[in-house]
């Protein structure tokens, strides 16, 4: 019988860990909170990278917004001007990077990571622009930024952080939840054992790279896996996607998960999810499988043929398993 065959006929439903109490929609959509840019720069680990990514820190320090946001959560902007029916531009969402304490130790500057949407029309010749993020590409320092939010209460650290150890799983800016999270733990649960598989297709593409290895090489308990898909490794070894990281080091991972601590993290493009939970299924040992994921035993013998339809009806992450996509 396959591992997945085994975790179908698993009963067992782990209720998994509290979570962190949050503040949320302090300031609404219609009554934005004003900030103040005071930092915008790149955050690729090379100036020829194939995206635009970009490290935006606003002051908050002066509206009720200070001190109320944790990594996980997101804010709300709207780009001003109206769109092509006369109608303000839609709410995007963006996340939080910065640690419960802010990049000011305070709580007062917060930060998000946002990548140019600079695409191809599909209908035909021209571009298609993002408005909201080049929008915020384009802020100054200086420049006022209008805010809503907290938004999101259940992509967020448990509430006793340090009886868990993470895998967490990242993809483009799908990084800027981590970033925060990581920094959090580093310093409130220090027993904790964190590793961060982060995936782009070039290794120029890597985000925060720089502040990530020089976390993993300061801390021992944080384990740091950048995973390029489209040329070798820095080691030499193949390109591969994050959720190959779970064959391919699965003495680090494999330890992580099969333990009572263990939690799983994924955030970035739609369609990781996917690949998280087959990677899961397929890695881990029959008895652990169950703890993460909950399988109709209708598909339980048949991983490579799931779909992404299937994850959540057929293939259902337990509460010990964290998925946002976009």
């Amino acid at each position: 019988m396959t591992t997945a065959e085994t975790a179908g006929k698993v009963t067992h439903a782990d209720p998994g860990p509290d979570l962190i109490e949050v503040k949320m929609h302090i300031a609404g959509p219609r009554e934005p909170a004003v900030g103040i840019v005071v930092k915008n720069e790149r955050c690729t680990a090379g100036r020829r990278a194939a995206g635009f990514v970009r490290h935006i820190e606003v002051d908050v320090s002066e509206t009720p917004l200070a001190g109320s946001f944790v990594p996980g959560q997101s804010f709300g902007v709207h780009a001003p001007g109206e769109d092509h029916r006369g109608r303000p531009h839609a709410l995007r969402l963006y996340s939080i990077a910065s640690p419960t304490e802010g990049e000011d130790g305070s709580g007062g500057v917060i930060a998000t990571t946002v990548k140019r949407l600079i695409d191809e029309n599909a209908e035909g010749p021209g571009l298609h622009v993002g408005v909201t993020s080049n929008y915020l590409c384009d802020l100054k320092p200086g420049d006022e930024l209008k805010l809503s939010g907290p938004n999101g209460k259940r992509f967020v650290l448990p509430a006793r952080p340090d009886e868990h150890d993470y895998v967490f799983f990242a993809t483009g800016t799908g990084i800027a939840p981590f970033r925060g999270m990581v920094l959090d733990l580093l310093k409130i649960a220090p027993q904790s054992r964190i590793a961060l598989v982060m995936g782009a297709p070039y290794e120029t593409d890597l985000i925060y790279d720089q502040i990530l290895t020089e976390l993993s090489e300061k801390h021992a308990n944080f384990t740091y896996l950048p995973t390029v898909s489209r040329h070798a490794h820095r080691d030499a070894t193949p390109g591969c996607y994050v959720q190959d990281r779970l064959e391919t080091n699965q003495d680090t991972l494999g330890e992580l998960l099969c333990s009572d601590r263990g939690l799983v993290y994924a955030c970035g493009l739609l369609g990781m999810d996917l690949g998280i939970v087959q990677g899961l299924a397929r890695t881990l040992p029959p008895e652990w499988v169950g703890r993460y994921l909950s399988i109709d035993p209708e598909v339980a013998g048949e991983v490579g043929g799931w779909t992404r339809k299937m994850v959540h009806r057929q293939v259902k992450p337990t509460r010990r398993v964290f998925l946002e996509v976009y």
